[in-house]
């Protein structure tokens, strides 16, 4: 069984996705952990601020196996797929962590390299996994989120049942 960590985010009628998103998922992994929630600003656009949060896993599945399913449940939510990487979506979920595999290749990039760049992505994944270590770096996610400038990324959390 691998653990597998997931990143998901919406900004189109984002509580709506995002708690359709992880119902499936606990459908499917009822195990899985989730974070908080989170808003934040878009990034890399202008657009209506994201809803983001991570959730856990263990699977049988591979990696490839993962992300093919992760696109299905975009795909349920009317994901839209453009040329754009930064542009508002229904729903968005990254496959971040996969045990401690490093991969590059199959347009697969893992670990994300957002762990690195965006509180919205590493302060979630700070909470369900303090201790597990970035395989690139060998820093814990607590260490991480410590060094982490946070002056620039404003994040919030947010009370969403689900």
């Amino acid at each position: 069984m691998a653990q597998v960590y997931l990143s998901l985010g919406s900004n189109i009628e984002a509580e709506k996705y995002i708690r359709s998103a992880i119902t499936v998922l606990k459908e499917i992994y009822p195990d899985m952990k989730v974070s908080c929630v989170y808003e934040s600003e878009a990034v890399g656009f202008q657009g209506d601020n994201f809803l983001n949060l991570v959730v856990g896993f263990e699977t049988d599945l591979s990696v490839q196996g993962i992300h093919e399913q992760m696109s299905e449940i975009e795909e349920m939510h009317g994901r839209l797929r453009g040329s754009e990487s930064f542009m508002a979506r229904t729903l968005d979920i990254d496959l971040l962590l996969y045990d401690d595999l490093i991969l590059e290749e199959d347009g697969l990039h893992i670990p994300r390299r957002e762990i690195e760049e965006y509180a919205f992505v590493l302060l979630p994944l700070t909470e369900l996994a303090p201790d597990l270590t970035y395989p690139l770096t060998g820093e814990t996610y607590s260490e991480m989120w410590e060094r982490f400038d946070k002056g620039d990324q404003n994040l919030w959390a947010v009370d969403l049942d689900y």
